[in-house]
């Protein structure tokens, strides 16, 4: 057995060792006290100062320009961009250094590792149990110094993907700059062009002004002495009493019309008391819309009306062709729009007699009828409060009030939410005023939605009930519809 004395180990130590190069540099005089710890990782013995990975600045930078690009103009963005090209490019050379840097831990590595391998051939023992040891700990470092330099080719990457990405930025920011100075010499180019035909125009108008200037008072003062030679040739005596003989003049024809009116209506009204002296019935009532006319015996030889039979006519003139009004049949009938304008007959038949009764004169308009119907066109929709008198044929028993919409497109009846009846405008439907029914009569119309529907309707008053008939023809009259009453042969264009 051989004893090893105690100075083998400074010998050998001595020998084992070869000469390490000039160009190594190390950081401290003695190995570095390296652990290692799970999965072969690599634990320092104290921490040093942790270095910002180039990924990290890069993000950083990044957020910061996205940040405060909203509020910096573009020359101030193009310089971002053109400091964060230079930051770029500094992070490169860096990286370019660190490589380098890896490059030599490499190669230091690999002569410490031939070192301990030619040493680990001379010891024995426990000092052979630390070299290798120490070995294990190098290829450890060495596995680690292989990642780290993956993780440094992926970072030089990256960084050369944003270095590409912020010189294009900069150049687009630098064509913006461009376009944006380009548009703004444009614009103060095209402010000078217009100033200066505004100078040019102003110009322009005051020598006009000046040039016309004395033209004007030359022709005012013609004017002045024309106006003084008339005021000599009429004196203002003669003017005052040609002007008052004038309006006497006038005033007196105004008169001798009216009561020319005045004599030709009661000469027809005696005419037609001569021919009807020994008449049965007269017709009694205004010939004006909202009125209605009224037949009354005037004999005691008078026949019920109740037993005659009775129909209504129109007349476009004196003596012309008769109309007749469908269903008016009644002793009672109220004019309505379409028989303004034109003279009304009604025959009374009695035991084969027949007894012709004619209007005075032509039906007259409501007094300001026509204003408020203009008025109501302008609206899209109008409401009239109406009260159902009779529903298809038969009388109503509830008197609750209804709601008639007369809209441009089509007619609505409703109470509250409810719809009773509701039609656009057509060819089957009917409008008029109530041919018959008493003293209401002119207050109530008539209103057939479709075929097989039909409403007596009571206004609130006349002018209602008229305005409400006026309406619909003219709204019917837009969708090219005449809109009359039953077996009317055409309408009348509202």
């Amino acid at each position: 057995m051989t004893r090893v004395g105690r100075d083998f180990s400074y010998t050998m130590q001595s020998l084992a060792v070869p000469p390490v190069s000039a160009d190594v540099m190390f950081a401290s005089t003695r190995f570095p006290n390296y652990k290692i710890g799970a999965n072969d990782q690599i634990v320092s013995g104290r921490e040093e100062g942790k270095l910002v990975s180039m990924k990290e600045v890069i993000a950083r930078e990044t957020a910061q320009l996205l940040e405060q690009q909203k509020r910096l103009s573009v020359r101030d963005l193009a310089s971002k961009f053109e400091k964060g090209l230079a930051a770029a490019a500094k992070i490169s050379d860096e990286a370019k250094l660190r490589d380098v840097v890896c490059l030599e831990k490499h190669v230091l590595l690999k002569k410490l590792r031939d070192a301990l391998e030619s040493l680990r051939g001379r010891v024995v023992g426990k000092n052979k149990d630390d070299v290798e040891e120490a070995i294990a700990m190098v290829e450890a470092l060495a596995v680690q110094l292989t990642q780290r330099e993956g993780e440094l080719i992926q970072e030089k990457a990256e960084v050369k993907k944003l270095a590409s990405f912020l010189k294009q930025a900069s150049e687009d920011a630098k064509k913006l700059v461009d376009e944006e100075r380009s548009f703004a010499r444009t614009e103060i180019e095209n402010a000078r062009a217009a100033v200066q035909r505004v100078e040019e125009a102003l110009q322009e108008q005051e020598r006009m002004a000046q040039a016309s200037g004395p033209q004007d008072l030359e022709e005012l003062m013609k004017e002045v002495q024309e106006a003084r030679r008339i005021k000599m040739l009429h004196r203002p005596s003669k003017v005052m009493d040609m002007e008052h003989e004038l309006q006497a003049l006038r005033v007196q024809l105004v008169e001798k019309s009216k009561r020319s009116i005045e004599l030709q209506k009661e000469l027809a009204i005696s005419k037609r008391g001569e021919e009807n002296a020994s008449s049965l019935f007269e017709l009694d009532g205004t010939s004006a819309l909202g009125s209605y006319l009224q037949i009354h015996p005037c004999s005691d030889r008078s026949p019920e009306l109740s037993e005659c039979s009775i129909q209504w006519y129109r007349l476009t003139s004196e003596g012309g062709n008769r109309e007749i009004i469908s269903g008016a049949t009644k002793s009672i009938y109220a004019p309505e729009p379409s028989d303004v304008g034109r003279i009304l007959q009604v025959d009374v038949i009695s035991d084969g007699q027949s007894i012709t009764l004619t209007t005075s004169d032509s039906i007259e308009p409501a007094a300001g009828l026509g204003n408020y119907v203009e008025a109501l066109v302008r609206r899209h929709d109008t409401e009239f409060n109406v009260v159902i008198i009779q529903m298809n044929g038969v009388d109503h028993s509830s008197e609750s009030v209804h709601v008639l919409h007369v809209g441009k497109m089509r007619m609505k009846l409703c109470k509250g939410k409810t719809t009773v009846a509701k039609e656009y405008y057509s060819s089957s439907m009917q409008l008029c005023g109530v041919r018959g029914g008493g003293n209401a009569a002119a207050q109530a119309s008539f209103w057939q939605p479709k075929i097989g529907v039909s409403f007596v309707l009571a206004f609130e008053s006349e002018r209602e009930r008229n305005a409400a008939i006026m309406l619909a023809r003219r709204f019917a009259f837009d969708c090219n519809i005449m809109l009359g009453g039953p077996d009317d042969r055409a309408a009348q264009k509202p």
